[in-house]
């Protein structure tokens, strides 16, 4: 199915689903197809608009997957949901085989955290006519947060996004494909967190669709004083809200239910 991203549907809600062993919050619970479909009939049900499959963590120390075991991962799950449902599927990989296989496969989005700058993904990217999500990453997952640094985070980001954009339109991808995510938690502090969502609306003010992932992220939990990952669904859910306030185009979430609740009022009070 492909992605409506007009703009009188934001914020969507991307549920997240992840076939890894080892993510920071759900690793291992839905790596089998059928409990993985069982799982997005449940994010349906509950609001979802799109589904995020990840076959390789990226979470701060995370290893390296390998393309042969990504594909493993991910594939057959891809296949599994697009026989019982057409819901828009997005694929979180780096990897240029990954990518083709998995729009091959049914899924209608890529979704990159290294902005296709793989080798090769750039090329592949172009040839695949889905929408791509170019994240910001400051380093690699293992490492990103042993201690990162910007003299302007705002303005970095914006600019590295904006590169990233021209070599993806030199590359023939049409500018209409092209989502930015500031790339929260990926190599940044709290503050610098704080900094960019602050500033989000030059983000939105690029005129392509904004991603936003904060879902139950070790901000929320540094800023509510050390709270575990299963207790952060409140600032998960204010940050969410912000979110779509102020502009995002998509937001992706662990909580779909509770996630579709908040940003249905947020649209209601911004519609009204």
């Amino acid at each position: 199915m492909s992605l409506d991203l007009s703009s009188e549907h934001w914020p969507l809600i991307m549920g997240i689903l992840n076939v890894t062993p080892d993510s920071f919050s759900d690793g291992g619970r839905f790596n089998r197809s059928q409990a993985a479909v069982e799982r997005v009939r449940q994010m349906i049900s509950e609001g979802a608009d799109i589904i995020d499959i990840g076959g390789e963590s990226t979470r701060p120390g995370a290893p390296a997957v390998s393309e042969e075991e990504e594909l493993a991962r991910v594939i057959p799950v891809i296949e599994a949901i697009r026989r019982d449902s057409a819901i828009p599927i997005s694929v979180d990989t780096s990897k240029p085989a990954v990518m083709h296989a998995a729009v091959v496969a049914g899924a209608s989005l890529i979704n990159d955290v290294r902005a296709l700058q793989e080798p090769g993904a750039l090329e592949v990217a172009a040839q695949l006519d889905v929408p791509i999500c170019l994240m910001h990453m400051q380093g690699q997952p293992r490492t990103m947060q042993a201690n990162p640094h910007y003299d302007d985070v705002v303005e970095e980001v914006l600019a590295f996004l904006q590169q990233r954009i021209e070599i993806c339109q030199a590359a023939g991808v049409a500018p209409a494909r092209l989502i930015l995510d500031p790339g929260f938690g990926f190599g940044k502090t709290v503050q610098h967190n704080l900094a960019l969502f602050r500033h989000l609306q030059r983000f939105v003010d690029t005129g392509h669709p904004v991603l936003v992932g904060v879902s139950r992220k070790s901000m929320i939990g540094k800023l509510l004083g050390e709270r575990p990952v299963d207790e952060r669904l409140a600032g998960s859910l204010a940050l969410a809200t912000l979110a779509g306030w102020l502009g995002a185009a998509i937001v992706r979430v662990h909580d779909v239910r509770e996630s579709a609740d908040a940003l249905t009022l947020c649209r209601a009070v911004r519609q009204a």
